[in-house]
This record gives C-alpha cells, structure tokens and sequence, in this order.
C-alpha cells in the first residue's frame, strides 16, 4: 500500500520541506532555494499523474494498444525551463539587494530600511522646529 504512494510520499515531504524553508529562514538564498525545491516537488506531482502503468511513447504500431500521453511531459519541461530563469532572475536581484543593502538577511534589509524613514522624521521635526524659533 505504501510503496504504491511512494512518488505521492515524496511529493508531500519535498512541499513541506520547501514550505518550511520559506518559511522559516531569513536568508534570501535560502528561501530561493526552498522555492525551487517546492516547485520540483510539483513537476514529480505531475509527472507521477500523468505515468501510465505498460504505456508507451504514442508511436503508431500495432504491437501496442496503451499509450502514454506526453502533454504532461512536455509541459513539466517548460516549466522546469521557466523555474530555472526565475530562480537565476530571483539570485540576480539578491546580489542586487546584497550591494545595495550589503545583507541577504530579510531582517536586516527591513531594519535599513526603515531607518532613513526615522531620521526623515526626525529632520523634518527639526526643520519646523528651526523655522518657528527664526520667525519668533
């Protein structure tokens, strides 16, 4: 019973491991890397669905009579194609992110940023603070 779900086993550990990773961790490269392990768990998904027990590639013969359908297959293709561009899109905005910000740390990134928004705070209160002591 359980050997027969065993590419539905597999799919479900990778998703949650994925999910995890996201999850859990600051470090963009991680979740990057989270993401694609998640996303390779759905092209099993797939690629197990679409499987047919003693089918063949759909050449006309009359040796075979089931057929596999390669649709699924040819569209998991694409998809791995895309996922490899937008993980290598998604490691090129973090080295991005890694100069401008000098961390891949997500904590760190929100800390930076939300700093300037605090001293834009602080000099604007000083500006109108200099303002009203030159008019008085």
């Amino acid at each position: 019973m359980l050997m027969g779900l065993f590419n539905n086993w597999i799919v479900v550990v990778l998703m949650m491991i994925g999910l995890y990773i996201v999850i859990a961790h600051g470090n963009l490269i991680k979740k990057i890397v989270g993401l694609a392990i998640f996303q390779t768990s759905v092209f099993i998904f797939y690629i197990s669905l679409a499987k047919i027990d003693g089918g063949t590639a759909p050449i006309l013969s009359d040796n075979y009579t089931l057929y596999s359908n390669p649709l699924p297959h040819v569209l998991i293709l694409t998809a791995i194609v895309v996922g490899i561009a937008t993980t290598a899109l998604g490691l090129a905005l973090v080295v991005r992110i890694k100069e401008a910000y000098d961390s891949i740390e997500e904590e760190d990134i929100q800390r930076q940023d939300n700093l300037p928004q605090d001293n834009q705070v602080q000099d604007s209160q000083l500006l109108t603070k200099n303002e009203t002591e030159n008019k008085a």
